[in-house]
């Protein structure tokens, strides 16, 4: 019996095919149909913690890069000298 939400429709990719450990896909197995779940709300639930963990540092990662080739960024000394006025009172 597969569990309905009220959540409003999101928009899906195409299906995705790929090969899995025997031992993950065990335990993906395991996991929804304990939580009366699918198969994807795991994997789903699996790359969403990825992403906001080491997924998201490479993501933050490339992120920055783009920035700094667009010239998005600020010169260290005009940075420092801000800090310095911030912690002498000197700044607005």
């Amino acid at each position: 019996m597969r569990r309905k939400t009220v959540e409003k429709q999101r928009e899906l990719s195409d299906p995705l095919t790929m090969r899995l450990p025997v031992e993950v896909l065990k335990d993906i197995e395991t996991i929804a149909k304990t939580c009366n779940r699918t198969r994807s709300w795991v994997i789903v639930r699996a790359l969403k913690a990825y992403l906001m963990a080491e997924g998201g540092d490479v993501l933050n990662v490339v992120k920055a890069r783009e920035e700094f080739a667009a010239g998005l960024t600020h010169d260290l000394d005009d940075v420092l000298a801000e800090v310095d006025a911030i912690l002498e009172g000197k700044a607005a």
